[in-house]
């Protein structure tokens, strides 16, 4: 289990730079979105797999939930109904959850954005579901077209979603900083006057395709 002082470190890197330092994996798609871009988000994933318009394994999946949980939510990417909002925000911080990734819509937008909870979806849709269908609840799921188990890490910010292995979470954390401390380096030489094209050693790649 990874220890909160590593989530806090985790959580202040870029998920563009996370996702570069595991070696470009666990970037979800770029059609989940912020619904307020300045909110960041990390916790362990609660998984939640459920019938597209359908919201029943949701309220179900708030139940069980601990505190510092993110819900995951494979909502089968359905855009004509907004699963969640502004009452099951409510009821998610009650519960301790400190955030939402779904592969579908929400509704509610400004008052879940008074409430500060970081909310990562497809879109919103002002349309009702219903809480009828049976769903699972922390199972492997398919959000954002990444694969997410129950306990993975989720972290979030304006750039996207992406999901760490918890027992690599040493190795990222110190990928992650390496990078930072190599991009650093390369400002720095900027502002000194190098180009780019020098930095990453570009000129035998411009010069094998002819570009002078």
């Amino acid at each position: 289990m990874p220890t909160q002082e590593q989530l806090a470190t985790l959580k202040s890197f870029g998920t563009a730079t996370i996702h570069e330092a595991q070696g470009q994996v666990g970037a979800m798609s770029s059609c989940i979105k912020p619904l307020e871009p300045a909110r960041r988000l990390i916790g362990r994933a609660l998984t939640v797999d459920c019938y597209p318009a359908d919201n029943l394994m949701i309220h179900y999946a708030i139940t069980q939930a601990q505190p510092g949980d993110v819900l995951v939510i494979d909502a089968k990417g359905f855009t004509e109904g907004g699963p969640w909002g502004d009452i099951l925000t409510l009821a998610a911080q009650k519960a301790g959850i400190h955030g939402l990734v779904i592969d579908g819509m929400v509704r509610d937008a400004e008052t879940i954005i008074e409430f500060g909870f970081p909310v990562f979806s497809k879109g919103l849709s002002i349309k009702a579901t219903n809480k009828a269908q049976p769903g699972r609840v922390n199972v492997p799921v398919i959000c954002g077209g990444v694969a997410v188990k129950p306990g993975d890490i989720v972290v979030g910010d304006r750039d996207g979603v992406v999901v760490v292995d918890p027992e690599r979470i040493s190795e990222v954390i110190d990928a992650s900083r390496a990078r930072e401390d190599k991009e650093e380096s390369i400002r720095q030489q900027l502002e000194q006057g190098k180009t780019t094209v020098e930095l990453l050693n570009l000129a035998p790649v411009l010069q094998r395709l002819g570009v002078r």
